[in-house]
């Protein structure tokens, strides 16, 4: 089976030198919900933004459903890689809730026929229908990151990139995006520092520092190593427990 994200060997460096990743391997497959652990400047947000090719590798490659990310298939691979940004005001910028989720799947050709089909089912997906033609800025926090979501879901991506999805949200609104993102069926990498969040979602966890894989296990096995998390400096919130 063709992997839905294959990353070989990925090597960055910023233009001042500084080595930001330093040969990450790294395979999902299809159906896959898999969290990116690690702490600040471990270059977590350096991989997500090669998997749509917004940073261009040193060495190494990445392939999204078999597709190489390259300058020409890039206007297809930012199809198939859905990103959901930590802030939803990084990508609502349209005068109503209905625009914002239109400018997606109109930048990617679908028919202009068909667009507010998708519109209506991305966030009906979301639970966002009855706000389409309100203007985002008047929404909560939990709604705005619903309507991001809902965003990228109209363009009908083979994967879900999600940055932080619980950051500054209340804990219902936190337990209804879970829910939400649970329900959606899709292949999910999720870049978080929310262990307990982590677990939640993702059955397998991918711990990243310095720019390499250092753990590549089940989310629980993970995090029930109190070693590893101490030596990478993640804990768990106190007082949460495993079992």
């Amino acid at each position: 089976m063709t992997a839905a994200l294959l990353v070989k060997d990925l090597e960055f460096s910023y233009p001042d030198g500084h080595r930001a990743l330093a040969g990450i391997d790294l395979r999902v497959e299809p159906g896959e919900r898999v969290a990116v652990l690690g702490p600040n400047g471990a270059g977590k947000t350096t991989l997500v933004l090669h998997l749509n090719g917004v940073l261009s590798a040193t060495r190494g490659h990445v392939e999204v459903a078999g597709v190489p990310v390259r300058k020409r298939t890039l206007k297809e691979i930012r199809r198939r890689v859905g990103v959901v940004f930590q802030d939803p005001d990084d990508q609502l910028f349209m005068p109503t809730v209905a625009e914002d989720v239109a400018f997606g799947p109109r930048n990617f050709g679908v028919p202009e026929a068909d667009v507010p089909a998708r519109v209506h089912e991305a966030l009906a997906a979301v639970g966002m229908a009855a706000h389409a033609d309100r203007s985002p800025m008047h929404l909560s926090g939990g709604q705005r990151r619903r309507v991001a979501l809902a965003t990228v879901l109209a363009c009908d991506p083979d994967i879900l990139v999600l940055d932080e999805p619980s950051s500054n949200l209340e804990p219902v609104a936190r337990r209804e995006l879970a829910e939400l993102l649970l329900g959606l069926g899709r292949t999910m990498l999720m870049v978080s520092h929310d262990l307990p969040y982590a677990l939640q979602l993702c059955p397998r966890s991918v711990l990243i520092d310095d720019g390499v894989v250092v753990a590549d296990r089940a989310t629980r096995d993970l995090l029930a190593d109190r070693g590893l998390l101490a030596a990478h400096r993640l804990e768990l919130p106190w007082g949460f427990r495993l079992d």
